[in-house]
């Protein structure tokens, strides 16, 4: 090792990420025998499942965000504010940039970080796939700042047409949303629920039935295509109930300032673009000089180490990595895999720093739920957690996916203060308004 206490660096706070730096803050951080250091470059966490629900107003940002430094100061490890934009291997370096703020004054300067392992944990990024329009004229979910810009057009563009005496335009309150994984079904579903929401707050001279249009748009023959038909079926049959007008073999060839126009010509108006059509690890994965794949996905091997470089680890959206050490398939971006990956990771690395050899990493696929609003959830539950394959739909489907966020801040925060915090929430929930109005 470069030093006598072993520097653990963490670069990106995503899910995987943050959980990685806690449980090794706790146990290798707070007794000195490592020094462990997460650069990220946001101030807080957010658990990214639930960008649908901030975009719809249904979940409040300030109730369910996290302070990296807070969580370093209770954990052991230490926070660096700023973005990777490079790495020296040579040197065993990180490359930060600086920071500004809004004004343009430098907060932070450009930094170098050494390392003796370092693991990236970065997520990944919305791909337009080249589409024309859609950095101009759609909104992508990939962070809390856009789901919040989302939110705020929205709620303007419901008072702007409460206010107005002219007729509204046919695509006024109308909301395409292109992609139809999880993602954009889900937001689907929770836009419904939230519109008809917030149309009761006294906005009566809007009719949610006549006057809003959801527009699901998927290039492939069926919704959520990455996922068993069986959920799929189940998802479209309850997003026909909602009336979300579904678009299949729909490719988008631009996305123009109040529409979206189809391969096919199809024109569908709307006075909102949501893209959460497909995603790609950042660019710079690719030239930083680690091998890498069409998404700029990191290669790792069995034990998620970059193949370029074993000082080097990979987990989360920007890794890509096989089921086990013998499968072709990689693990799909999926938070219940970077959630299994930093539970690896956290024991993988202090069995080097003991000298023992790694054991490879095997991902369990545990099924797949996709949320459909308060009380619905459809998806499979399979392989070693319930030793087969089961089907769930309804109540307890809803309360299995609300129980994969939990798990998350048990993973963080541990059991006792995540109940705590949760029964405040529910006694909180009393007194405020089902979705976010402003």
């Amino acid at each position: 090792m470069a030093s006598s206490v072993p520097k653990i660096v963490v670069v990106g706070g995503g899910a995987g990420g943050l959980e990685l730096v806690t449980q090794l803050g706790d146990k290798l951080g707070k007794t000195g025998r490592a020094e462990v250091t997460l650069i990220e470059r946001g101030r807080t966490h957010f658990w990214k499942p639930h960008l649908h629900e901030l975009a719809a107003g249904t979940v409040d940002l300030d109730v369910h965000e996290l302070d990296y430094l807070a969580q370093s100061h209770w954990h052991g490890f230490k926070y660096r504010f700023g973005e990777m934009i490079g790495l020296d291997r040579a040197a065993r370096q990180v490359l930060v940039g600086p920071v500004y703020d809004e004004s343009g004054e430098k907060i932070v300067p450009a930094r170098r970080f050494e390392y003796d392992i370092l693991v990236l944990a970065v997520g990944s990024r919305i791909n337009d796939f080249g589409t024309p329009g859609v950095a101009e004229h759609a909104i992508a979910l990939e962070s809390t700042q856009e789901a919040d810009r989302f939110h705020r057009r929205l709620i303007n563009a419901f008072l702007r047409a409460h206010a107005q005496h002219e007729p509204l335009r046919p695509e006024q309150l109308n909301v395409a949303i292109v992609g139809a994984g999880a993602t954009g079904v889900e937001l689907a579903a929770e836009l419904h629920n939230a519109t008809r929401e917030l149309v009761s707050f006294s906005l009566d001279n809007i009719d949610p039935d006549k006057h809003i249009r959801l527009h699901l748009i998927e290039a492939s023959p069926r919704i959520l295509p990455a996922l068993p038909v069986r959920v799929s079926d189940a998802a479209l049959r309850m997003l026909h109930e909602l009336d979300v007008e579904v678009h299949v073999n729909a490719r988008v060839a631009e996305v123009l300032p109040r529409a979206v126009r189809l391969a096919d010509g199809t024109v569908i108006a709307a006075e909102m673009v949501v893209w959460a059509a497909g995603v790609k690890a950042p660019p710079f994965l690719a030239e930083i000089g680690l091998q890498t794949n069409a998404l700029n996905q990191v290669l790792v091997d069995e034990c998620l180490r970059s193949v370029s470089d074993p000082a080097i680890f990979a987990i989360g959206d920007c890794a890509a990595a096989k089921w086990h050490a013998t499968s072709q398939r990689f693990v799909p971006p999926r938070a219940q895999a970077a959630h299994q990956q930093a539970s690896y990771l956290q024991r993988a690395i202090r069995r080097q720093l003991a000298g023992k050899a790694l054991r490879p990493w095997r991902y369990r696929d545990f099924g797949s739920l996709v949320s459909l609003g308060d009380y619905t959830t459809v998806g499979n539950l399979m392989g070693n957690f319930v030793g087969g394959n089961i089907w769930l739909e309804g109540l307890f489907a809803r309360w299995m996916y609300m129980s994969l966020y939990k798990m998350h801040e048990i993973a963080l925060h541990g059991f006792w203060r995540t109940a705590l915090s949760t029964l405040g929430r529910m006694i909180a929930a009393q007194t405020e308004p089902r979705v976010k109005l402003h």
